[in-house]
């Protein structure tokens, strides 16, 4: 009796697919059933994963290891593409199986790779396998282009925003989060780490929904042009269609930008302000890390000088902003910044560090 393994894959998990996935599998069940010398070993199927690749493939790799292990003798599959769409893994695994003594048939193509010629048809029919992967590959990015300049979001939602069906809303709890970061860099003269140690100290929650904000994760959002109403896309691509491997885009293929896409978040200017700012404050943040090193007593005297409330020209006091309220609460504050923030912060942006009286311990 051969032990027999049947496998079965669609590239998508749609409706159309589904069905097919399972008719598949019910038809290989029969089929060897039906086969006097035949015992069904397993049947393997794959659905959500292309073809090019079989890295993501969990069933196919098992299927693959049961053969290693000499319990399979004959794997049976559709055709070709549903093996495989790339030519060097056809002949690779095809090669591999046959040296185990393990078969491949694929019934709609009448090709058994046990057979003489087996190796050159295959060849042949993989090779028209994977230029269809290319060429689907193609109109793929076409139709993306096409529809990129017409406006549709490609990407899930972030702080701020949610993306649904293409299309970018405000969400106003995120949009407060986003303002406060932005007021806290540009008018309190606060760097990345600083901010994002404030955030998680005040237990405001990240667009993942958790507090594990991060110097990175700040500067992201600093620099998130989406935020000021505009868009661009296209910041990575995929080179290889066979790899499916994205790669951020240095010029290798053209931007979709669009100005005032979307509702903004922060104004125009305050953005722009935003971006010219490190320019500005390097040699400040090397001159107060600098400080900090050799004499921490003076660096955290200037700490607290800076820190002071300041009154602008209309006479009033500055008051901090937090997300969710118009004045901050009464809580302890955290007190002054290390010289380790201090490098960070400069070694990340070459931003000045300086503390506000306000820095939250608890929730807002």
């Amino acid at each position: 009796m051969l032990q027999v393994a049947a496998y079965c894959r669609v590239s998508t998990d749609k409706e159309d697919q589904a069905n097919s996935f399972e008719a598949q599998q019910r038809y290989f069940r029969e089929y060897i059933q039906r086969q006097p010398d035949w015992e069904l070993q397993g049947i393997y199927a794959d659905e959500g994963f292309s073809g090019t690749s079989t890295n993501k493939r969990v069933e196919f790799n098992k299927m693959l290891h049961a053969a290693e292990l000499g319990q399979i003798d004959l794997i049976v599959t559709k055709e070709v593409s549903r093996f495989t769409r790339n030519t060097v893994d056809a002949l690779q695994i095809t090669r591999e199986l046959r040296r185990r003594g393990v078969g491949v048939l694929f019934l709609n193509d009448s090709l058994d790779t046990r057979t003489n010629d087996g190796e050159l048809r295959l060849t042949i029919m993989s090779s028209f396998a994977q230029d269809e992967s290319r060429r689907t590959s193609e109109r793929s990015k076409w139709g993306q282009m096409r529809s990129m300049e017409k406006g549709v979001v490609f990407g899930g939602s972030l702080l701020g925003y949610d993306v649904i069906g293409g299309k970018m809303t405000v969400n106003p709890e995120g949009a407060e989060v986003v303002r406060l970061i932005f007021h806290k860099y540009l008018q309190e003269r606060k760097g990345c780490s600083t901010i994002a140690r404030e955030l998680r100290e005040a237990g405001i929650l990240s667009s993942k929904g958790n507090c594990l904000w991060s110097s990175a994760t700040v500067t992201k959002i600093l620099k998130n042009e989406k935020y000021c109403g505009d868009l661009i896309q296209k910041k990575t691509y995929t080179p290889d269609y066979l790899t499916h491997e994205k790669k951020y885009n240095h010029g290798k293929e053209p931007l979709v930008e669009l100005k005032d896409h979307h509702e903004p978040i922060i104004d125009r200017e305050t953005w722009q302000a935003v971006q010219q700012e490190p320019a500005a404050t390097v040699r400040q943040a090397a001159a107060d890390m600098a400080t900090a090193i050799r004499s921490p007593a003076k660096f955290a005297a200037v700490s607290a000088a800076r820190a002071s409330p300041t009154v602008p020209k209309s006479g009033r006091t500055a008051a901090p902003i937090t997300a969710g309220a118009a004045s901050p609460p009464p809580t302890r504050a955290c007190g002054a910044q290390t010289a380790q923030e201090m490098s960070s912060d400069a070694a990340s942006g070459g931003r000045s560090e300086t503390m506000s009286p306000w820095i939250f311990c608890g929730a807002p």
